[in-house]
């Protein structure tokens, strides 16, 4: 454990920004709509967040690469702490969809920054550990956001200054490590469709988690509310939530690397159609199955994108990790700008238990093209190349170009697989 001690300090700033984040995740689409706020409006919001959070993934390698990391953490986290205090200085529909923009935009760049850190100072044969320890503190981090939104009531300006100072303590674990900095970022060519051919179900996986988690994460406190929950009912939703997937991705990932991962896929896919249409229906004749159900939604649907990941990677050799994790982040980034506005659609067409009906419907469609393609293409004989690692996808962090068994050397082109594989 000596190398995560000597990495404490990039851990501790992640999980500070994630809790500000996390926080803030839950309070804004709450005090949108205590402002009457519609449910489009939120959802563009919402959209609006992951578009900045994409541009911030493509763009971070230049910010860094001239003045180095510890200035650029700094800078967004100085924007980033801003950012909550200009919510509720106007209440402006438009002014909050920049607003959230300029929040992804930052927390793409923070992540970026500590996660290629992260990846540099632990050796090939600790980075498994290293990031196995960083998703447990995401979502641990994430949890306590959520416990923070039930000091107060979201309409008061209180839980803006909380957000603001939390996310500005993150920058002193960092500001303060002995730690040398690592190597400026490398930018990496992303070819998303390359992907899809290379692997189908695993390419689609991600934007399809893309569409369910960013609707979920942009408009499930609405939802709550509309359940009957109060603001300490939506954060106790949100956190049973995350505490399901948090517990399901290791025997879900495990239970992948001794099985078709597709069949896995599939499994947990049909799961989430139960249990989102569950939701929908809870919420309107069954408010004490909600929570239940909650958790496990979370508990089937969060590991789908690891395990979709982790398909992707056993196609591919080591020197294509960087190039072929920045595709997969760009895909689920798309998917996570289009599930917002199509959530907030079906919301306003059938109220808001039908943002988990819409939730089921994308799982349905996902897990019938994952039949399709386990028609047409069986499973090999040989054993995965890749082990399982658990991962978060980029609703709730943003997952550097790198996979934590990635050496950090340029990598060739990432090539077309043979026809005998299984995609």
């Amino acid at each position: 454990m000596a190398i995560i001690a000597q990495l404490g300090a990039l851990l501790l700033s992640a999980t500070i920004l994630l809790t500000g984040n996390g926080l803030q995740t839950t309070l804004l689409p709450l005090r949108a709509e205590a402002e009457a706020f519609p449910a489009l409006s939120i959802g563009i919001m919402g959209s609006s967040y992951f578009i900045g959070f994409v541009v911030g993934c493509l763009t971070t390698a230049h910010l860094v690469r001239p003045v180095g990391h510890i200035r650029v953490f700094t800078a967004m986290v100085a924007i980033a702490s801003v950012v909550p205090l200009l919510h509720i200085l106007t209440l402006q529909e438009w002014a909050w969809w920049i607003l959230r923009a300029v929040t992804g935009y930052c927390i793409a760049a923070l992540f970026l920054v500590i996660e290629s850190w992260l990846n540099e100072r632990a050796d090939n044969t600790m980075r498994g550990t290293v990031f196995s320890v960083y998703t447990t503190l995401t979502f641990v981090a994430i949890i306590c956001g959520q416990i923070l939104l039930t000091l107060y009531e979201p309409t008061e300006f209180t839980l803006f200054a909380v957000a603001s100072i939390v996310v500005s303590l993150a920058a002193v674990p960092i500001a303060l490590t002995s730690a040398t900095a690592p190597a400026p970022l490398a930018t990496v060519r992303l070819h998303p469709i390359r992907l899809v051919r290379l692997s189908p179900a695993g390419a689609v996986g991600c934007f399809a988690v893309g569409l369910v988690n960013g609707a979920f994460w942009s408009l499930a406190p609405i939802f709550a509310t509309s359940a009957g929950f109060d603001a300490t009912g939506v954060a106790t939703f949100i956190g049973v939530a995350v505490l399901g997937g948090a517990l399901s991705q290791w025997p879900f990932g495990r239970l992948s690397d001794r099985l078709d991962r597709r069949a896995v896929i599939l499994l947990v896919s049909g799961l989430s159609v139960v249990t989102g249409l569950g939701l929908f229906l809870a919420s309107r004749y069954w408010s004490p199955g909600v929570l239940p159900l909650a958790f496990a939604f979370g508990a089937f649907s969060f590991p789908v994108y690891a395990i979709s990941v982790a398909h992707v990677n056993d196609l591919i050799t080591t020197q294509s990790f960087v190039e072929v994790s920045g595709g997969l982040l760009l895909l689920n980034g798309v998917g996570s700008v289009l599930g917002p506005v199509a959530g907030a659609f079906a919301m306003q067409l059938a109220g808001p238990g039908a943002l988990f009906a819409e939730i089921a419907l994308v799982y349905v469609l996902f897990a019938a093209f994952i039949l399709l393609r386990m028609r047409d293409q069986a499973r090999p004989a040989e054993t995965h190349s890749a082990d399982f690692v658990p991962a978060v996808d980029s609703a709730i962090a943003a997952p550097v170009g790198y996979d934590p068994r990635s050496e950090e050397t340029p990598e060739p082109p990432l090539k077309e697989p043979e026809e005998s594989i299984v995609r």
